[in-house]
């Protein structure tokens, strides 16, 4: 007899962007959204599971639960989160923000205070702050690639501080950027997180066949970066980056300290 799918009937949401389309292949009635929307959606109780940055989960983890071994993360260049800069990056009086960007903003903070030691402004983006040479622009996702991809072809001198990188070559530590969280109280939580498990397992496997189908960037960009650049596991070095992330996050105080224990399942 085959056993009920675990994640029919539940209210799933995630990213919009390709590097969470692994996690996701063969799942139908996904939401999508961007990172910030997810996380206030499931914050209102309109998610049973969703694909958030991990600020949202580091914030209130009394909330959720953490499926283990998946996520979306980094151990060096990610290529599509960045500040993209003209004058030396260390130069920049403010750096503008994408709105759907959540991990990312507090991610550069702490990279700035711990690389640079000094705080440094953001604003909101838009269209005059874009042209103004002393700031900087902080990029997520496919606009991130978009962006540098037509940098890239019309070599405008444009550089890419790629947060990543930074990360990894600051604390030797991956970075994780989201994980699936599932709310608390959902019933049989350790079925659905083995079926997330499952969901990512097949789609790492199909990472030829998403790149093939891909029309945003194309197959060569969409395989080498979703093999090189994204890791989906999130093992014992990941939480340890994690980890550190939410100590840096507490001494910036962009978190409350002493909060509980995150539990994965």
């Amino acid at each position: 007899m085959k056993r009920p799918n675990p994640l029919a009937g539940l209210r799933i949401g995630c990213v919009q962007y390709l590097n969470s389309r692994p996690l996701i292949h063969g799942l139908p009635d996904i939401a999508l959204a961007h990172p910030s929307q997810l996380a206030a959606r499931l914050r209102a109780g309109d998610l049973d599971a969703a694909l958030v940055p991990v600020v949202e989960l580091l914030r209130t983890p009394e909330r959720y639960l953490v499926v283990d071994g998946v996520g979306i993360g980094s151990a060096g260049p990610v290529y599509s989160v960045f500040v993209a800069h003209q004058r030396p990056i260390e130069g920049l009086v403010a750096v503008t923000a994408d709105p759907a960007s959540l991990t990312s903003i507090h991610l550069f903070q702490v990279l700035a205070s711990g690389v640079w030691k000094r705080r440094v402004a953001l604003l909101p983006e838009s269209a005059g702050n874009q042209t103004n040479s002393a700031l900087g622009r902080l990029l997520i996702g496919n606009q991130a690639i978009a962006c540098r991809m037509e940098s890239e072809r019309a070599g405008d001198g444009v550089q890419f501080w790629d947060l990543g990188e930074q990360w990894t070559a600051w604390t030797g530590m991956p970075f994780v950027y989201a994980v699936w969280v599932l709310r608390r109280g959902l019933a049989c939580a350790p079925h659905v997180a083995d079926a997330f498990r499952a969901v990512s397992e097949a789609g790492q496997r199909a990472i030829s066949e998403i790149a093939g189908a891909d029309t945003d960037f194309g197959e060569a960009f969409a395989t080498r970066y979703l093999r090189e650049h994204i890791r989906f596991q999130l093992g014992a070095p990941e939480r340890a980056g994690l980890a550190r992330f939410s100590q840096e996050l507490e001494r910036l105080e962009l978190v409350e300290e002493n909060r509980v224990a995150l539990e994965f399942v």
